[in-house]
């Protein structure tokens, strides 16, 4: 399965390209192939991804505001332009500390 709601040879300023919304976290698939997705977020604060894992490493850049990650329920706090890999297999969530975007990245291995 292949989407996007992101025309490609366009440009984008990710901070407009993903509007928050009140007491919700809003999502925007950037593009998504068989290797892998790459999702918009924007959560307002409080907003929450509660704790799971994946089969992949996943990627978040913050694109605006801050966010705090858990990774093996070891907090990590980022603020806007910092990114951090949460490796595969091992539990990871998300947390808004005020409204913030990130952009997530998944790559998938064979």
């Amino acid at each position: 399965m292949e989407t996007s709601t992101f025309k490609t040879a366009s440009i984008y300023t990710l901070k407009k390209a993903v509007d928050y919304s009140e007491g919700a976290i809003v999502s925007k698939i950037v593009a998504r192939k068989e290797a892998g997705n790459i999702t918009l977020f924007a959560f307002d604060k409080g907003q929450n991804l509660s704790e799971h894992s994946a089969p992949f490493d996943a990627m978040v850049q913050v694109i605006e505001g801050e966010g705090t990650i858990l990774i093996n329920r070891e907090a990590y706090k980022l603020k806007e332009g910092d990114m951090i890999i949460m490796p595969a297999n091992i539990p990871h969530a998300v947390e808004a500390v005020v409204p913030f975007k990130m952009l997530l990245l998944m790559i998938k291995s064979n």
